[in-house]
C-alpha cells in the first residue's frame, strides 16, 4: 500500500490540483508527522530495552526483587469495563450495582460475567508486568515499521536530500 501510495505521489499527484485538500496538508507536515513517528521510536525502544535489560540483569544477579515491574493499569481497567472483576476495580460490568451488569444478565450475554471471571478457562486472562514490556516491544516494532513506509511514501517525490527526486530518472 505504500509503494503504491509513492507511486501515485511521483506519477500522478499533482499540486495544482490538490491545492488545500488532504494530500497537500499530508505533504506540508511531513517532516512533522516522520518526527513524531521518530520520537515515538526512539522512546518505547529506549524505555522497553531500557526495562527489559534491567530485570533481565536483577534476575541473573539473584535479586529478583529489584526489578522493575510496571502494572498495565489501563489494559486491566478496560478489563474491568467488560467484566473482569480480579482488579478491584468498580466500573461497568465489573460493578455489581451498575444497570449495566444487571441487564447483561438477563438481556444479554446470559453468563458472560461467570465465565470470564472463572479461572479454567483462557477468556480474559490475567494480564501483569510481562504482558506491559511485550506490548511495548510490539509497539516499537509496529511504529518503526510504519516510520519506514510512511517516510518512504511521504519523500517519494522529494526530499532535503534531494528535492527534485520525482524528476530523476
Amino acid at each position: 500500500a505504500f509503494a503504491h501510495g509513492a507511486i501515485f505521489f511521483i506519477r500522478d499527484y499533482d499540486p495544482e490540483l490538490n491545492k488545500g485538500n488532504v494530500l497537500a496538508r499530508m505533504l506540508e507536515h511531513k517532516e512533522a508527522i516522520i518526527s513524531h513517528l521518530s520520537w515515538v521510536s526512539l522512546f518505547l525502544g529506549f524505555h522497553t530495552l531500557g526495562l527489559y535489560v534491567h530485570n533481565d540483569v536483577m534476575q541473573a544477579f539473584g535479586t529478583p526483587e529489584k526489578q522493575i515491574l510496571i502494572e498495565p493499569v489501563f489494559a486491566q481497567w478496560i478489563q474491568a469495563a467488560h467484566g473482569k472483576s480480579l482488579y478491584g476495580f468498580d466500573l461497568l460490568l465489573s460493578s455489581s450495582t451498575s444497570v449495566a451488569a444487571s441487564a447483561s444478565q438477563s438481556l444479554w450475554l446470559p453468563g458472560w460475567l461467570d465465565a470470564i471471571n472463572n479461572s479454567q478457562n483462557s477468556l480474559f486472562l490475567t494480564i501483569g508486568p510481562g504482558d506491559f514490556l511485550v506490548h511495548h516491544a510490539i509497539a516499537l516494532g509496529l511504529h518503526t515499521t510504519t516510520l519506514i513506509l510512511v517516510k518512504g511514501a511521504l519523500d517519494a517525490r522529494g526530499s532535503k536530500l534531494m528535492p527534485d527526486k520525482k524528476d530523476f530518472g
